[in-house]
């Protein structure tokens, strides 16, 4: 019995030295020392929420409100429209003022529930009924999960319980949670690791039954060694769930590359990572499942980083979906222009261009540049390639983005994909990211499948 304790302290230690990787992808800066050590604040309400109906992969929600009607936080305010769908819940105590067509940061505008919060009421969550886990079936908890409402909050907005929900020829045997934030600047999932550990490891417990996985690895980069200790010292030494320390890089954190790292495993072009017995989860995803699984609760709120040079107070805050950009930059003292401000990461998030658009289940950041800082990052003029191939070198699923734009601007679309394996790309921005050239290419690749799939749909 010693000689195992001591075996597996050993073991433990060991992972603090074991740095292990994929091959490609790059090392941009990290810009994560504004937030990363500023603890997870509340901020205010809004006035007025406005809640897309279609924040997720899939169909949009169907309202079950009509205008005038009071809510609480918390209650339903929209039904799953279908499998591929979750429900929508009130953000604050208020009344539904109405359903109307509102921008998006995407552009087009999405049918959206508008709710007048009433000052002074208690913003308590008053709707719910706890229940226990562990006397749920596996079915009985994916049922579960798309009643609270729960999408990938990595970023993807993938519905939590269709992930779960695996082809019957494959078998999960590892659950990987996705701990690597290597995105540069954010920082959230870091704080949930160092705050909300408890929830975070109910909320693996959970995926565990869900899918019947024999284990957990939770991947997390060298840069959070904080974070491993503090959630080694809540793990059991002979428990399902342990941590892999994995080199900071970009994308470390994509599903293939989580995969390659952690357990040797590759997934196979067009497949899924249940076709090599792997679910990869978010740390986000599974602290909020942890959270509202047991009180049988919706997601109404999420940790967002609000981060750059052009913001006073950069933080991670907890924010309430629905939540216009416009309140949430006045709290933390907007400087610069709507040209530069971007949901999500600089790598892979999208630029805005309204104010007047909600915080959503899938806004993990608000990265604000200045009109310098900008500058930098983006060339003033584009060369043409000169086939250095920095892009291919870059590319962590070994792709050609040379080859891929090269037939992109000659508008073969279709022999990108059956030829050079374009829907394999994840738009991680590696490639556009090394180009000397300042060739924008995963905006090309991006144009290429959407023509693909319109194509397709026809």
């Amino acid at each position: 019995m010693i000689i195992n304790n001591v075996k597996s302290k050993l073991s433990n230690q060991m992972q603090f030295f074991r740095r292990k990787t994929f091959s490609h992808g790059v090392h941009p800066p990290g810009h994560k020392d504004d937030t990363n050590i500023k603890s997870i604040r509340r901020m205010a309400f809004a006035p007025k929420m406005i809640v897309p109906l279609a924040q997720h992969f899939g169909a949009p929600a169907a309202p079950i409100v009509y205008a005038g009607q009071n809510v609480v936080r918390g209650e339903p305010i929209a039904k799953a429209n279908g499998f591929m769908s979750v429900p929508h819940h009130a953000p604050a105590t208020g009344t539904i003022d109405s359903i109307e067509l509102m921008s998006t940061a995407r552009g087009p505008k999405t049918e959206s529930i508008i709710l007048k919060v009433t000052p002074g009421a208690s913003q308590n969550v008053l709707y719910g009924i706890p229940h226990n886990i562990d006397d749920l079936t596996q079915e009985e908890i994916i049922n579960a999960i798309q009643d609270t409402g729960v999408i990938g909050l990595g970023g993807a907005g993938f519905p939590s319980h269709a992930k779960l929900t695996v082809p019957k020829e494959h078998k999960v045997d590892t659950v990987l949670v996705n701990g690597c934030e290597c995105e540069p600047y954010l920082t959230n999932d870091h704080r949930i690791m160092l705050e909300r550990i408890d929830e975070l490891i109910t909320g693996i417990r959970i995926v565990l039954k869900a899918l019947g996985a024999e284990q957990a690895i939770i991947g997390i980069e060298d840069n959070k060694l904080d974070a491993v200790k503090a959630i080694q010292e809540k793990l059991p030494p002979q428990g399902p769930i342990s941590i892999k320390v994995l080199k900071t890089k970009y994308p470390q954190g994509a599903e293939k590359m989580l995969i390659k790292s952690v357990l040797n495993r590759e997934v196979p072009s067009g497949n899924y990572p249940s076709s090599v017995g792997v679910g990869v989860y978010n740390v986000g995803t599974l602290s909020q499942l942890g959270t509202l699984l047991p009180q049988r609760q919706g997601l109404i709120e999420r940790v967002v980083t609000i981060t750059g040079p052009g913001v006073k107070k950069p933080g991670n805050y907890m924010i309430a979906l629905g939540t216009p950009l416009r309140f949430v930059m006045k709290q933390v003292g907007y400087t610069g222009s709507v040209r530069h401000l971007i949901l999500g990461g600089p790598m892979m998030g999208t630029s805005v261009a309204s104010l007047d658009v909600p915080i959503t289940k899938t806004v993990s950041a608000v990265l604000v540049l200045t009109k310098e800082e900008e500058a930098e990052q983006v060339p003033e003029k584009i060369y043409p390639c000169i086939k250095c191939g920095a892009c291919v070198k870059a590319c962590p699923v070994h792709l050609n983005p040379t080859q891929l734009v090269l037939l992109a601007s000659k508008r073969r679309y279709e022999d990108m994909q059956e030829k050079f394996h374009l829907n394999d790309c994840f738009e991680c921005g590696c490639c556009s990211y090394v180009c000397p050239a300042g060739i924008p290419l995963v905006q090309y690749f991006r144009i290429a499948k959407a023509i693909n799939r319109e194509k397709n749909l026809s």
